[in-house]
């Protein structure tokens, strides 16, 4: 009995040393692919890297802040079908009713030559798109004086009616094309070289620094302040997730293109009502970016194995099944190999 025991244990973990190669082997394959990718591929691809957060990074690669905005040269009217995917329920789109009926003249019976009335009707539906269109808004604004003053007075007040103030002072950025842009950029994961494409097709000449440009300086003036407050009340909730992954960013000063940056994450749990998920970028893995970002958060942060999350004062820290799943079958594969 005591051999078949023996016979079990030395089984399981053999099963368990040829698991950890199996993952060993994955491994080195993933490092041997990369390595390739970086000795012939482009150094500044427009995509990224698997594992590579690029949805950040080509805006502030891109921007050249100090370089005068282009004029706009050309603009015409252009179609352009919408991206999107057909939805079984139609009940929450407005429903336009087409009416197709004969005239009066043409209501005759072909039998009889009597009159013909309605009895009911043949309905079918058709989901229309409305494509955008690309226009530019003028605001002219009056500038008034007074005449009795002109010709009596010795001066003369100019009175301006009032006009909404621009996006960005001195550019020919509107909400609604920043926000287009913005929306391609990070929600439909278009980039902004392709984007610059299509506003050509559209007989616009906007360069994709012009629209890194805008969204920087959108982000700073516009979203940092819907930033902050999502994040106050990200730090009110109970149960918060984090994480940290690896950028390189081209044009970093101090730094080569080829050192890791990183991109925290910070969200709240399944569960919330509301949904908050915050990206926050930082040079290094440091335990001081996570500490001052949940500085004021009294909770539980659920995160992986890294060590920086444990020195966050106030946080009660909890592990992930499938890391501590990893980590377990690590030691016993660890055990398998030192036998």
């Amino acid at each position: 009995m005591e051999t078949a025991n023996n016979w079990t244990e030395i089984i399981a973990e053999k099963d368990a040393r040829i698991a950890e190669l199996e993952m060993l082997v994955k491994f080195y394959e993933e490092q041997f692919r990369l390595s390739k990718h970086r000795q012939f591929g482009p150094s500044s691809e427009k995509g990224t890297l698997p594992g590579q957060l690029g949805l950040f990074d080509e805006v502030e690669k891109e921007a050249d802040l100090q370089k005068n905005e282009p004029e706009l040269e050309e603009i015409t009217y252009a179609r352009r079908k919408r991206i999107g995917k057909r939805k079984d329920d139609l009940s929450v789109l407005p429903v336009e009713t087409v009416e197709h009926t004969l005239p009066e003249e043409e209501r005759v019976c072909p039998e009889c030559g009597g009159m013909l009335r309605e009895m009911g009707h043949d309905t079918r539906r058709e989901l229309v798109i409305i494509p955008p269109q690309v226009k530019v808004v003028e605001h002219r604004r009056a500038v008034l004086s007074c005449r009795n003053c002109e010709k009596n007075g010795d001066h003369v007040p100019i009175v301006k009616a009032e006009m909404p103030k621009p996006l960005i002072s001195g550019s020919l950025a509107s909400p609604s094309a920043v926000a287009h842009i913005i929306t391609q950029k990070y929600v439909q994961h278009i980039p902004l070289y392709r984007q610059e494409q299509d506003w050509k097709r559209q007989g616009v000449r906007l360069s994709r620094q012009t629209m890194a440009n805008w969204v920087i300086r959108c982000s700073e003036d516009w979203l940092l302040p819907i930033y902050e407050r999502m994040k106050a009340i990200l730090l009110t909730q109970d149960v918060l997730h984090a994480d940290e992954s690896t950028v390189q960013v081209l044009r970093e000063p101090g730094k080569t293109a080829v050192s890791n940056s990183y991109m925290w994450l910070y969200r709240t749990s399944g569960d919330t009502k509301r949904q908050i998920v915050l990206f926050e970028y930082q040079p290094s893995r440091s335990s001081t970016h996570p500490r001052q970002f949940l500085k004021g958060f009294r909770g539980f942060l659920h995160t992986d194995g890294y060590a920086a999350y444990h020195t966050l004062p106030g946080v009660t820290v909890v592990g992930c099944w499938v890391h501590g799943l990893f980590h377990h079958r690590n030691r016993q594969s660890k055990r398998a190999a030192a036998l």
